[in-house]
């Protein structure tokens, strides 16, 4: 096993792991002592989900969420400094895309040391597998604003940018107000702009769906208000 910091990628939902993650990565993860996590609470419990006799106790976690302390992070990483391997885990998905972890790995990279990303599953490239729309050229723009004005500006520079460049726009919203998101999207764009909804993916919940903005206005949307889900438009 390399010395290295090692960004393990989690389950999305209340999926199997063996449904989205390789066996090297159980390996790897099994050799690990050193983890900075999103949160240590949901850390845990996936570290118990890998392998039920993993060494929990053993274990040293730092914590890189919303009220870490960024000045720490150089020293977070001391124990690879010192030749052991470290992991980072974020809440769902991979770390450091749309998630927690640049921070850290920018501080990796400045100290030449060795960065190795897993195999696991983004929802952000799935979305696009899933959608149809152009998985040559895309962008993923985070969250939009709250305001309803100038949400229904965004979407329309993003529309814009979409028709002239091809592109296709990715964005998320917090789960409930996920049906905010939808009804903004169709009183604000084209009625040819194809929007894709993916939802719940790769759990039992997944909703993967494309259609115009015309063809969704025809459409019930189910209960996305406690399901993540990433919103995609193109023409």
């Amino acid at each position: 096993m390399e010395i290295a910091l090692y960004l393990i990628p989690v389950t999305l939902g209340e999926t199997s792991i063996q449904q989205v993650l390789p066996q090297y990565n159980h390996d790897i993860i099994m050799g690990i002592r050193h983890f900075i996590v999103e949160n240590v609470r949901s850390a845990r419990r996936f570290l118990r989900q890998v392998d039920c006799e993993f060494p929990i106790d053993d274990s040293t976690f730092y914590e890189m969420g919303k009220h870490a302390d960024e000045r720490l992070f150089s020293q977070y990483l001391q124990p690879l400094r010192d030749g052991k391997p470290m992991g980072v885990i974020s809440e769902a998905g991979c770390p450091a895309v749309a998630d927690p972890g640049a921070d850290i790995v920018a501080i990796a990279q400045r100290q030449n040391l060795r960065v190795i990303p897993l195999v696991g599953p983004s929802s952000m490239l799935m979305a696009v597998m899933g959608s149809g729309l152009n998985g040559q050229r895309f962008a993923f723009n985070g969250y939009l604003p709250v305001d309803t004005t100038d949400r229904a500006k965004a979407l329309k520079s993003l529309e814009t940018r979409a028709w002239n460049e091809h592109q296709t726009q990715l964005f998320i919203e917090t789960p409930y107000r996920n049906q905010k998101m939808f009804q903004t999207l169709l009183a604000t764009l084209r009625p040819q702009t194809r929007l894709c909804i993916a939802a719940g993916i790769t759990t039992a919940d997944e909703y993967i769906h494309t259609h115009t903005i015309a063809e969704w206005k025809k459409i019930q949307l189910p209960d996305l208000s406690k399901i993540p889900a990433i919103f995609l438009i193109n023409k």
